[in-house]
């Protein structure tokens, strides 16, 4: 631990917060049914025209007409149809083979702030796209499940499944700052949700473990507003969320630049973190509209469930 508290107070890995909404994380479940329903509405947001896992390959579900390629075999011909014009087509089957796509979302005592500057507390963010994400996986036909909690599963009700995991994890009481060292399946997909203000390292090597079983996914870092212009000054007490010390800061407006150094380099950590494991890293902040932080994450993935369809 540093000697001169201000350091301390710049390691973004320990949040302290001053004069803000904060509320138990295990408030999340008393909050569930607004947190439903605009999970629904980012959900049907995102759904309009998306065309979920559809694409070529086995199965038994017609899918598309497409024009004979030359080179292809001649049994894959559908002369029936080829009959009605002067050209030859291939009848194309739906891929049928659905991908598990675990979810998680971080339920500690930092996730559950709010500032003035923040729509949702972090917590209720995480948990609404974590959600709507989830309805989008499994009407395009994937399954969805918690990592560490659930197994993956198609059911429709699955967005109300997770709500419920996250909701009993929060209460339990017992949440850890990462995510956990659960298996993943070859293949498999892996939505992780956090502030992220935790041991990079430690991250990286549960990023590699996910890496190496041959699972990919994506990193969402939210952040209260007020954690990114850091708007303090004057004589400030800073409590840490987690339990730590706190720290009072004489001028703390005189902080501000220091701050944003070590955040900014905080957030490169974990992108380099991302990269090597090669997830997706996305940082979203609650003033923004919960839409656009889980259109981001889906394009950037490639478009809906079928985003997260990488050889």
């Amino acid at each position: 631990m540093a000697e001169n508290p201000a350091t301390e107070w710049f390691d973004p890995r320990r949040r302290r917060i001053a004069g803000f909404e904060t509320s138990s994380a295990a408030e999340l479940s008393n909050r569930l049914p607004i947190v439903l329903a605009k999970a629904r509405e980012v959900a049907a947001s995102l759904v309009h025209g998306a065309h979920g896992r559809r694409r070529a390959g086995t199965g038994d579900t017609f899918w598309q007409y497409r024009p004979f390629a030359s080179g292809e075999a001649t049994q894959r011909v559908d002369w029936r149809r080829s009959a009605r014009s002067d050209q030859l087509f291939v009848r194309e089957r739906e891929w049928e083979a659905a991908l598990n796509c675990f979810i998680w979302i971080d339920v500690t005592a930092s996730m559950a702030f709010k500032s003035a500057l923040g729509a949702d507390f972090k917590i209720d963010r995480a948990a609404i796209l974590a959600l709507a994400a989830a309805d989008v996986f499994v009407r395009g036909g994937e399954r969805v499940g918690a990592l560490g909690l659930s197994a993956p599963s198609a059911a429709r009700d699955a967005m109300i499944r997770l709500s419920e995991r996250f909701a009993q994890e929060a209460s339990s009481g017992e949440a850890e700052k990462l995510p956990p060292t659960a298996p993943l399946p070859a293949r498999s997909r892996a939505l992780l949700i956090s502030d992220f203000f935790c041991d990079v390292e430690a991250l990286s090597q549960r990023l590699a473990g996910y890496s190496d079983a041959g699972a990919r996914g994506a990193l969402l870092m939210i952040l209260d507003p007020a954690e990114e212009v850091f708007p303090f000054a004057g004589e400030t007490l800073f409590r840490d969320p987690m339990g730590g010390r706190s720290f009072r800061a004489g001028q703390a407006g005189a902080l501000r630049e220091a701050y944003a150094g070590k955040l900014a380099e905080h957030q490169e950590a974990l992108r380099d973190a991302a990269r090597r494991a090669g997830f997706l890293f996305l940082v979203h902040h609650t003033d923004r509209p919960a839409a656009e932080a889980a259109l981001a994450m889906l394009m950037g993935l490639g478009q809906g469930a079928e985003a997260l369809r990488w050889a």
